[in-house]
C-alpha cells in the first residue's frame, strides 16, 4: 500500500514537472516575437510624405567631379526624408560607353526612376527609350535629350546661359577687348548651347574678340594644358571664359599658380568657385541654380512614381553672381 501511494507521488510529480517545463516553453516562445511594427512621422523633416514601400532611385553624372557632391547631398537629403534609397554613379572621367553600361545595370536592377546628365544625348536616347519602355521614368538635368522619351528636363535655358555670360562680359570689358574660352566635350549638347549662346551675342552685340575656344573632354589635367597653350599663346588676352566645371576648376590652379589678375568668367555655381568669386580669383559666376537641382531630382521622380504628371521642362533659372549686388536673371 506504502508503495503504491509513493508510486503515485512520483507519477504525479512528473506531471507537475512537464507541466511546468511546457509552461516556461510557451513564455519564453512569445517572448521571441517580433514586436507589431510602428510607423512614426517625425514633424521636424521636410514637408514630403514618406512612402509606404521602399523605393529606389539612380542618379547618373556625366563624371565623377567634386562640382557635383553638393547636388548629390541636395539629392540624399530629399530621399532620405521619403524614405527613398539613392544609387548614386558615374563614370571616372565623362564617357559615353560607361554612362550606357551604367544605366543597363539600373535597368536590370528595376530600379523606381532615374536622373542623367547625358554626355551625348542622341547616343543615350536609345537607352533611355529602354529604361522608360519597361516603365522606369527617366529625367535629365543639366544636358538634355529631346529626341529620347525621357519625361522632362531639369535646368535653365543654356542657350540663354551662354549669351548671359557674354553680357556679364560685355559689361565688365566695355564692349571691347580680347578673350580666351575653355568648355568640355564637344558633343555635349548643353555645352554646345551654351558656347553658341556666348558667341551669337558676342559678335552680334560686341566687340569683343574671341581669340581661341579649347574643349578637355570633362578631364581636369587637359583643361589645365589646354589653359596653359592659350595663355602662353595670347598673353594679351583679357579675360576667361569657362563653360563648364572642368574648366573654371582648372582656371583657379592656374591662377593660383601663374598670379594672374586677369579676369575669370565662370559658368556653374559650386562651393569651389564661389569660394574663388570671394577671394576675388573668379570675377562673375552665371548660376543656373544648381543647389537646387538634387531636391528637384528627387521630387521630379517622386510625382511620375506616384502616377503625376510633370512639365516637360522644369527651369531652374538664370542667375549672375558678383562680389558687389547681384543681377538676378531668373
Amino acid at each position: 500500500m506504502l508503495r503504491k501511494t509513493v508510486e503515485n507521488n512520483m507519477l504525479l510529480h512528473k506531471r507537475r514537472s512537464w507541466f511546468f517545463i511546457l509552461l516556461l516553453l510557451a513564455l519564453f516562445t512569445a517572448s521571441c516575437q517580433p514586436a507589431p511594427p510602428t510607423s512614426q512621422v517625425n514633424s521636424s523633416e521636410p514637408s514630403i510624405i514618406p512612402s509606404d514601400r521602399d523605393r529606389v532611385f539612380g542618379i547618373i553624372f556625366p563624371m565623377a567631379f567634386p562640382a557635383y557632391e553638393k547636388i548629390t547631398e541636395n539629392a540624399e537629403e530629399t530621399a532620405k526624408a521619403a524614405n527613398i534609397r539613392l544609387l548614386v554613379s558615374a563614370p571616372d572621367e565623362a564617357n559615353l560607353e560607361q554612362q550606357i553600361r551604367i544605366m543597363e545595370s539600373m535597368i536590370k536592377q528595376k530600379v523606381d526612376g532615374i536622373a542623367i546628365a547625358p554626355v551625348n544625348p542622341e547616343a543615350l536616347a536609345p537607352v533611355i527609350n529602354k529604361a522608360v519602355e519597361q516603365g522606369i521614368p527617366v529625367i535629365c538635368f543639366e544636358t538634355d535629350s529631346p529626341g529620347s522619351k525621357r519625361l522632362s528636363y531639369i535646368g535653365s535655358d543654356n542657350y540663354e546661359t551662354g549669351r548671359q555670360l557674354g553680357k556679364a562680359t560685355d559689361l565688365l570689358l566695355n564692349g571691347k577687348g580680347m578673350v580666351l574660352v575653355g568648355t568640355g566635350m564637344p558633343e555635349m549638347d548643353s555645352l554646345k548651347e551654351r558656347l553658341e549662346g556666348l558667341l551669337n551675342y558676342l559678335n552680334d552685340e560686341t566687340e569683343i574678340e574671341v581669340l581661341e575656344v579649347r574643349y578637355n573632354d570633362g578631364r581636369e589635367d587637359l583643361a589645365i594644358t589646354e589653359q596653359e597653350e592659350m595663355i602662353n599663346a595670347h598673353p594679351h588676352f583679357n579675360a576667361f571664359l569657362s563653360l563648364d566645371f572642368v574648366s573654371s576648376s582648372a582656371s583657379i590652379l592656374i591662377w593660383k599658380a601663374y598670379g594672374l589678375n586677369r579676369h575669370v568668367l565662370s559658368i556653374g555655381a559650386t562651393p569651389k568657385i564661389e569660394e574663388a568669386l570671394l577671394n576675388g580669383q573668379v570675377t562673375s559666376i552665371i548660376s543656373q541654380y544648381e543647389n537646387q537641382w538634387g531636391r528637384k531630382i528627387i521630387e521630379a521622380l517622386m510625382k511620375v512614381s506616384e502616377g503625376e504628371i510633370i512639365p516637360e521642362m522644369i527651369d531652374t533659372g538664370i542667375l549672375k553672381l558678383e562680389k558687389g549686388p547681384q543681377d538676378d536673371q531668373r
